[in-house]
């Protein structure tokens, strides 16, 4: 059935709003489909893109945060019947890829980059990508090879991003390296931008609480019941790999992430990382502040760390702690310093406060 099918039916069932935006994007889903379909067992003319099969353009969606666009990748993921296929968040992706390549190194050879891509595209056809960013200036440098090699070999990209092709690694270290790469994704994939006015997202929370104390099992609940409502229950880890140092995020998805104050405070972790968490996420559900005070002082510098971090990132936070947050940390070094975070903290509750 194709994405357009899928998505009127929901649209009957008042499973979903329809949206003159999303459905001018439907057609483009369809076609990746139909041709994965048609071009399966074709061969190419001349062998000029190497492999067996005719090459099919994927597709680039970018636009505003909460417009629908992991909404419609994941109807189209389940609904293609490509079997080997892949759903992976773009950050994911290239730790996996970090990860490869190393393994590849220690056996000595020249290119790490052509056996893992020979590898990935002996297992997936359809590599659907969730928020195509590229900060890190390692990740910039190995892309355009890996992708050249990928769709050399067949494998079709469907992937989202919050930014047009010509934005990536903009004012990026060396990007001038980087910009065959999106003049690459550029003629292989059909780029189209989501223009809904609404952000989905931001409507979802709208009139919601998001900051809860005391952190009780009732608050618990209620930040549960909010999860599930932008996720749908659905997550799994992502890990993001920041100087060396693996950040992680116990439950995320499209998006969306979910965290204890331990988890990210609780560990050596530094702006940098702060800063990579708020480019990969788009909501934060994090749990259990403490107080704070002398007796935790590096929790509590790492704190408002990720709060400035948060708040510069435009970052919707849903949070639940020990007390108001000009209750939070009464006592200690850091009590002045403490009032500026407080205040963020009170803002970033309100309703419009992250819409764009």
């Amino acid at each position: 059935m194709l994405l357009t099918e899928i998505y009127q039916a929901k649209v009957k069932a008042g499973d979903i709003n329809p949206d003159p935006a999303q459905e001018e994007a439907l057609p483009l889903f369809d076609r990746v489909a139909e041709q994965l379909a048609e071009s399966k067992g074709k061969k190419k003319l001349f062998g000029f893109f190497g492999g067996d099969e005719v090459p099919v353009k994927g597709l680039y969606l970018w636009g505003g945060v909460g417009r629908g666009k992991s909404m419609l990748m994941d109807l189209f993921f389940e609904a293609v019947p490509e079997p080997r296929k892949r759903r992976v968040h773009f950050h994911a992706f290239m730790q996996e890829v970090h990860a490869a390549m190393h393994e590849v190194r220690k056996t000595g050879v020249d290119d790490a980059i052509k056996p893992v891509a020979e590898d990935i595209a002996s297992e997936v056809r359809l590599l659907c990508f969730d928020e195509m960013q590229i900060s890190d200036i390692t990740d910039a440098m190995i892309v355009g090879r890996l992708f050249e090699k990928l769709f050399a070999s067949g494998v079709v990209i469907v992937t989202t991003s919050n930014r047009v092709p010509d934005d990536l690694y903009k004012n990026g270290l060396n990007r001038n390296l980087f910009v065959p790469f999106i003049e690459l994704l550029k003629d292989r994939l059909i780029v189209h931008e989501l223009t809904s006015e609404t952000d989905y997202r931001q409507d979802r929370l709208e009139g919601e609480q998001v900051y809860f104390a005391p952190a009780d099992a009732t608050a618990k609940a209620k930040i549960s019941e909010i999860w599930d409502s932008l996720t749908g229950g659905e997550a799994e880890p992502l890990v993001l790999r920041v100087k060396g140092r693996d950040v992680t995020l116990p439950a995320f998805r499209n998006g969306i992430a979910r965290a204890t104050f331990y988890d990210l405070c609780g560990q050596p972790l530094g702006a940098a990382d702060y800063l990579a968490v708020a480019e990969a996420v788009k909501v934060l559900v994090l749990e259990s502040i403490p107080r704070l005070s002398r007796d935790n002082f590096n929790e509590a510098k790492r704190f408002v760390t990720l709060i400035d971090a948060l708040y510069e990132g435009k970052v919707r936070l849903i949070c639940s702690a020990a007390d108001i947050p000009e209750r939070l940390y009464l006592e200690g070094e850091g009590v002045f310093e403490f009032e500026r975070t407080a205040s963020r903290l009170r803002e970033m509750q309100s309703a419009d406060w992250a819409s764009e």
